[in-house]
């Protein structure tokens, strides 16, 4: 299992969030929202390279990523609306406890992208 302990593994965990939402709206024939997950993606994977130098190694506490398990398997607009809300607390419970300014805005950005999804 993944822990969600430190910058890294709250980084990588996102990124394998978004690329799993893309294979997922793929699937569903919704490529508009497959390109967002995949631009978010190539996004945190840039933020993730750019500050490694940055990253303090104090560790991170509160975060269990069995909380933030997707359903893919269920195509259906209830469906979809739970993996948004599921992507959308992720990102809500992560961004505070990142302690790169920059990081922590893409993060909330994220999370503000998934959250409009549900509106």
């Amino acid at each position: 299992m993944t822990e969600l302990n430190t910058f890294g593994s709250i980084l990588s965990y996102a990124i394998e969030l978004e690329a799993q939402l893309q294979g997922y709206y793929l699937e569903l024939g919704d490529e508009s929202r497959a390109r967002d997950a995949e631009k978010r993606k190539k996004k945190l994977e840039r933020v993730r390279r750019e500050h490694v130098v940055e990253i303090t190694l104090e560790p991170i506490e509160g975060l269990n990523p069995d909380d933030y398990a997707l359903n893919l398997g269920d195509k259906s607009a209830d469906g979809q609306r739970a993996i948004e809300t599921v992507a959308a607390r992720f990102y809500a419970d992560v961004a505070p406890k990142i302690n790169v300014r920059e990081a922590q805005r893409a993060l909330e950005k994220c999370g503000k992208q998934h959250r409009a999804l549900l509106s």
